[in-house]
Protein backbone atom coordinates (compact mmCIF):
# COMPACT_ATOMS: atom_id res chain seq x y z
CA UNK A 1 0.00 0.00 0.00
CA UNK A 2 0.90 3.60 -0.74
CA UNK A 3 2.02 5.82 2.14
CA UNK A 4 -0.06 9.07 1.62
CA UNK A 5 -0.32 12.36 4.15
CA UNK A 6 -3.85 11.59 4.67
CA UNK A 7 -5.02 8.24 6.12
CA UNK A 8 -8.67 6.87 6.36
CA UNK A 9 -10.63 6.74 9.49
CA UNK A 10 -11.21 3.40 10.67
CA UNK A 11 -14.08 1.54 8.92
CA UNK A 12 -14.06 4.06 5.84
CA UNK A 13 -13.99 2.34 2.62
CA UNK A 14 -12.81 4.59 -0.40
CA UNK A 15 -10.44 4.30 -3.58
CA UNK A 16 -7.37 5.91 -3.09
CA UNK A 17 -7.82 8.10 -5.75
CA UNK A 18 -11.28 9.42 -5.06
CA UNK A 19 -9.71 9.73 -1.25
CA UNK A 20 -6.98 11.46 -2.70
CA UNK A 21 -9.38 14.44 -4.06
CA UNK A 22 -11.12 13.89 -1.31
CA UNK A 23 -8.34 15.39 0.97
CA UNK A 24 -7.86 18.16 -1.43
CA UNK A 25 -10.86 19.41 -0.88
CA UNK A 26 -10.54 19.04 3.02
CA UNK A 27 -7.82 21.16 2.75
CA UNK A 28 -8.96 23.37 1.06
CA UNK A 29 -12.10 24.01 3.59
CA UNK A 30 -9.74 23.41 6.86
CA UNK A 31 -7.80 26.53 4.80
CA UNK A 32 -11.05 28.48 4.75
CA UNK A 33 -12.09 27.88 7.90
CA UNK A 34 -8.80 29.01 9.38
CA UNK A 35 -9.01 32.12 7.20
CA UNK A 36 -12.56 32.72 8.73
CA UNK A 37 -11.24 32.51 11.97
CA UNK A 38 -8.57 34.90 10.96
CA UNK A 39 -10.16 37.46 8.96
CA UNK A 40 -14.08 37.93 10.16
CA UNK A 41 -14.58 37.68 13.63
CA UNK A 42 -16.79 34.67 14.54
CA UNK A 43 -19.65 37.36 15.65
CA UNK A 44 -19.39 39.29 12.52
CA UNK A 45 -19.63 35.94 10.61
CA UNK A 46 -23.14 35.07 8.85
CA UNK A 47 -24.58 31.90 10.60
CA UNK A 48 -25.39 30.04 7.22
CA UNK A 49 -21.45 30.58 6.42
CA UNK A 50 -20.12 29.47 10.05
CA UNK A 51 -22.57 26.54 10.00
CA UNK A 52 -21.77 25.55 6.16
CA UNK A 53 -17.68 25.65 7.54
CA UNK A 54 -18.85 23.59 10.47
CA UNK A 55 -20.42 20.91 8.66
CA UNK A 56 -17.54 20.53 6.77
CA UNK A 57 -14.97 20.39 9.13
CA UNK A 58 -16.91 18.17 10.81
CA UNK A 59 -17.29 15.69 7.77
CA UNK A 60 -13.63 15.93 7.49
CA UNK A 61 -13.13 14.20 10.87
CA UNK A 62 -15.43 11.60 10.44
CA UNK A 63 -13.84 10.63 7.26
CA UNK A 64 -9.73 11.12 7.84
CA UNK A 65 -7.85 11.24 10.73
CA UNK A 66 -5.34 12.98 12.39
CA UNK A 67 -2.65 10.32 13.11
Amino acid sequence: MTKHAWQLAPGVKMDEAVASEVYKIACGLKGLALHSELMIDREDCPEDLRKAVDDGVAAIAKIFTTE
